[in-house]
């Protein structure tokens, strides 16, 4: 290479075909071309710009540089927005497995279907985005202006699509927020009643070995104790095996069953008390009504003396009835005590029911012919006093029926006029040698009530604005 006065300089060899590729090359270069003293001082200049870089790409000039740099950052915002959807789709998965493990209504059911087809949506927007990724390497050396513009392009739709998708995937998340808040709610009562049921149970427990001092058996309460043995394991396996909603009703099932079973058997030693007393009191019932039983025999034997047999035929078989019930109580009272002796309660509970109601019957029986006697007694000395009675009722009904009318309704008067007319019948009945009493008394009861029925008719009908 030879210098001319003006400067330039003429190449003795040619110049090498490519730049050097490595920065031992690029160096080695500069010292050669820093050698030659003749090159003008624009080429000296020009070559270290050219190296300075220290890259390997080829020179290509500022469009392809610029291309590379916009699908660079195409590249990098489409990569955060992949990042956000991913991390959006993960935390939302959660909020589903949660509403899923808790809640089977027919919107939690919408709200799976939702999702998985959300799902599906960002598989696509996602394999776009990676497509578009592949499709161009950005770092070659090599790299056209043209491929880099059609990467950005993509790169720039992908990242599109990706944002489109996410906020669909936010949309649907706000929307999840009642059935999110149902099914955490209900998690957080999750270990609460697990625990409130294994509280429960060993306050059972404690309850009937309480009862165990003090010399009662309480097999059966023990035996319905030992059938939540089950329920318990399942409630320790956890809801991970048998899902949150059955383990919540199941803990809530078990603490109620418990809660009964203990409440029974601090109530035991009461009851095996209480059954004592009854035992005593109708045990002392029945041989009072034994005694009066046998008091029946001297009124029925008045009655037939001063009476129709129509005033005592139906107590005839009052006292034999005493006698059978008495007996009957009787018998069931010693069963009574079996069962109490050997503390099973609920029999011995069942037999004293049985005993009172025989005892009752048997005290109405006994207490009807005492009755009978005295009611009877009292209208042979005066019948005029339950004449004036019956008579009293069907005149207070009247003036109701007539108080703000001119005229009755005849569904209060047609009552009224056949209750006068069978009081004038029963009063004319004893008339005669051998009167009916009973069927007397039995005839102003009857006026009595029908009275008493056309006055609460008419008191209704007034109360409801008729």
């Amino acid at each position: 290479m030879t210098a001319t006065p003006a400067g330039r300089a003429t190449a003795a060899a040619p110049a090498p075909a490519r730049r050097p590729r490595t920065p031992a090359g690029r160096a080695g270069r500069a010292a050669d071309v820093l050698a030659l003293a003749v090159l003008p001082l624009l080429a000296a200049l020009a070559l270290p710009a050219a190296f300075a870089g220290g890259g390997t790409r080829r020179w290509f000039g500022g469009r392809a540089e610029s291309q590379r740099a916009e699908a660079q950052a195409a590249k990098d915002a489409a990569a955060s927005a992949f990042y956000e959807l991913d991390t959006a789709q993960r935390d939302l998965r959660i909020s589903m497995e949660t509403i899923t493990a808790v809640d089977d209504s027919p919107a939690a059911r919408r709200a799976v279907a939702d999702f998985e087809a959300l799902g599906q949506r960002i598989d696509q927007a996602s394999g776009r985005y990676i497509q578009a990724v592949d499709a161009t390497d950005l770092d070659r050396d090599d790299l056209e202006a043209s491929a880099a513009s059609r990467a950005r392009a993509d790169l720039t739709a992908a990242k599109d699509e990706l944002l489109n998708v996410k906020r669909e995937l936010d949309r649907f998340s706000s929307g999840l927020g009642p059935l999110l808040g149902k099914a955490e709610t209900q998690l957080a009562r999750l270990a609460p009643a697990v625990e409130r049921a294994r509280q429960a149970l060993l306050a059972a427990s404690n309850a009937l070995d309480a009862v165990r001092g003090a010399g009662l058996r309480a097999d059966d309460l023990a035996a319905r104790l030992a059938a939540l043995a089950p329920e318990l394991t399942k409630l320790n396996q956890g809801a991970g095996q048998h899902g949150v909603q059955p383990t919540l009703e199941r803990a809530e099932r078990v603490s109620r069953e418990a809660a009964a079973i203990g409440a029974e058997a601090g109530r035991l030693p009461e009851k095996a008390a209480e059954i004592d007393h009854r035992l005593v009191s109708l045990r002392t019932r029945a041989q009072a009504l034994t005694t009066r039983s046998g008091q029946v025999d001297p009124v029925l034997s008045e009655l037939r003396r001063r009476f129709t047999i129509a005033c005592w035929q139906d107590l005839q078989q009052v006292p034999e009835q005493a006698a059978q019930n008495v007996r009957q109580a009787e018998a069931k009272l010693t069963e009574a005590q079996a069962a109490r002796d050997a503390q099973r309660w609920p029999d011995a509970t069942a037999l004293l029911s049985t005993v009172r109601a025989l005892l009752n019957t048997t005290d109405e029986a006994v207490s009807a012919a005492g009755d009978r006697l005295n009611r009877l007694n009292a209208v042979q000395k005066d019948p005029q006093g339950e004449i004036e009675r019956t008579r009293f009722a069907i005149r207070d009904a009247q003036r109701l029926a007539m108080t703000g009318r001119t005229t009755p309704d005849p569904r209060h008067a047609r009552p009224l006029d056949d209750a006068v007319a069978r009081l004038e019948r029963a009063i004319t009945g004893l008339e005669g040698r051998h009167p009916d009493y009973w069927h007397f008394l039995t005839e102003t009861d009857t006026v009595r009530r029908t009275a008493a029925r056309v006055v609460a008719q008419i008191r209704e009908e007034r109360g409801a604005g008729h």
